[in-house]
C-alpha cells in the first residue's frame, strides 16, 4: 500500500523585504513547503507582495506581523525583518509554537540570540538561520576535500571576502545604513558570511582572539561600511576576512592546508544557479626550472536541481515535519552554529570599539 507524501510545511512570512521575494520563490520550489500567510505593517503592502510573488489565492494577507503568528494554519515563519526587530518577533513566534527561519544577522549581539534560542528550546520549535550557501551540495563536497588528510592535510589559514558596491541609493536608503534598524552594517551583513566561512572551514572551532583591522569605514551615522579582522586560533592557524559595501562584488573563500589548497569564487551566491564550481590544489610542487606547477589545479562543478535557498527551505521544512509528524527532537546544531558566528561578530565589534585591541572569544 502506497504511503501518502508528507504534508507540506506551511510558512508564514512577516515582513516584505526584498530578500523575502527570493525566499518566497524558494519556498514554492521546495517540494515540502508552501506559503499560507504574509504579514506587513500595511495590509495593502501585504496584498501587493502576495500578488507580485505568485502566492496562491488561498494565502492570507495580514496588516500586522502578529496576525501571521496567530494564524493556526501557519507551522513556521520566515523572518526577514531588520535585525533590531529579530529579538521581539523571533521570541514571540517561538512562544506561539511557530518554527523559526531567521534572516541573518540573527541578532544585534549574542545576548539577544541566546534569548531567541532559549525561546525556541522552551517551545520545542526548530530554529535555523538563513545562511543559504551552507545548503548547496558544493559545500559538502568542499568539506570532504578539507577533511582529506592526504590531499589537504592540516588546516593552516583561511581568508574570506564578501563585498559589493550597490551604489549611492543603497548607501543612502537601505535599512543596513540605519543604526536604529541594522546597527551592525557591513559587519553583520557581508561580514556574517565571511565569519561563517572561517568557522565552517575550521570545523566550528572558535578562535582564541579576534583583532579588528584599523581601516574601518563608516557612514555619517556611524554605521560600518567596511571592515576586516584577523582571527588567531589556539593551534596557531590564522584566519582573516574583509567585508564591505564599498568594493566590487566579490565572494571568495581561500583555505590553505599543509598538503592542499581550496578556493571558491562565488560562495555566497553561485554565479550560475544550477552549478557551483570550486578549485583545489593537492601536493603541489614547482615544475622543473620553476616554470610552472604540478599537478595542475583541479576544477570541480557541482550541479544541483534546486537552488541553494530552496535546499535550505527543504532541509528546514524536513526538520519541522519530523517534529510535527514524528515527535522528533529539534536539531540543535543550527543554533550552535549561529551562536558561534554571533560570538565572533561581537568580538570584531568589541575590538573596533576598544581601539583595535585583541578580544578573547569567550563561550
Amino acid at each position: 500500500m502506497a504511503t501518502e507524501p508528507p504534508r507540506r510545511v506551511r510558512f508564514g512570512i512577516i515582513g516584505c523585504a526584498n530578500i523575502a521575494k527570493k525566499v518566497s520563490r524558494a519556498i514554492f520550489l521546495s517540494p515540502n513547503s508552501t506559503i499560507v500567510a504574509i504579514g506587513s505593517r500595511s495590509l495593502d503592502k501585504a496584498i501587493a507582495f502576495a500578488k507580485e510573488n505568485g502566492y496562491p489565492a488561498s494565502a492570507k494577507a495580514y496588516g500586522s506581523y502578529e496576525a501571521v503568528l496567530d494564524d493556526p494554519n501557519v507551522d513556521a515563519v520566515y523572518i526577514p525583518l531588520p535585525t533590531s526587530l529579530h529579538l521581539q518577533w523571533a521570541v514571540l513566534a517561538a512562544r506561539k509554537k511557530k518554527h523559526v527561519l531567521l534572516e541573518k544577522p540573527v541578532a544585534l549581539n549574542v545576548g539577544e540570540l541566546d534569548k531567541i534560542l532559549e525561546a525556541c528550546e522552551s517551545s520545542g520549535v526548530q530554529y535555523m538561520d538563513a545562511t543559504m550557501w551552507m545548503h548547496h551540495p558544493r559545500t559538502a563536497e568542499m568539506k570532504a576535500f578539507l577533511s582529506d588528510s592526504l590531499r589537504f592535510g592540516q588546516l593552516k589559514a583561511v581568508h574570506s571576502i564578501f563585498s559589493h558596491n550597490s551604489g549611492t541609493d543603497f548607501l543612502k536608503n537601505d535599512i543596513r545604513m540605519k543604526p536604529d534598524l541594522d546597527a551592525l552594517g557591513a559587519l553583520g551583513d557581508t561580514g556574517w558570511y565571511c565569519i561563517r566561512a572561517i568557522l565552517w572551514a575550521s570545523d566550528y572551532q572558535l578562535p582564541k582572539t579576534v583583532t579588528a583591522l584599523s581601516n574601518v569605514e563608516y557612514n555619517e551615522l556611524g554605521v560600518i561600511l567596511s571592515c576586516g579582522a584577523s582571527l588567531q586560533f589556539r593551534d596557531n592557524k590564522l584566519a582573516t576576512f574583509y567585508c564591505s559595501f564599498l568594493s566590487n562584488l566579490t565572494m571568495e573563500i581561500s583555505v590553505l592546508g599543509s598538503n592542499g589548497y581550496l578556493r571558491v569564487h562565488d560562495f555566497v551566491i553561485p554565479f550560475q544557479e544550477n552549478v557551483g564550481p570550486f578549485y583545489v590544489n593537492a601536493n603541489t610542487k614547482f615544475a622543473e626550472l620553476s616554470i610552472g606547477i604540478e599537478p595542475a589545479p583541479t576544477e570541480y562543478s557541482i550541479e544541483t536541481d534546486l537552488p541553494q535557498e530552496a535546499l535550505m527551505v527543504k532541509e528546514f521544512a524536513s526538520l519541522v515535519g519530523k517534529i510535527k509528524e514524528n515527535g522528533s527532537e529539534t536539531e540543535k546544531k543550527w543554533g550552535e552554529i549561529s551562536r558561534k558566528t554571533q560570538l565572533v561578530v561581537d568580538a570584531v565589534k568589541a575590538s573596533i570599539e576598544k581601539g583595535f585591541e585583541p578580544i578573547e572569544v569567550i563561550v
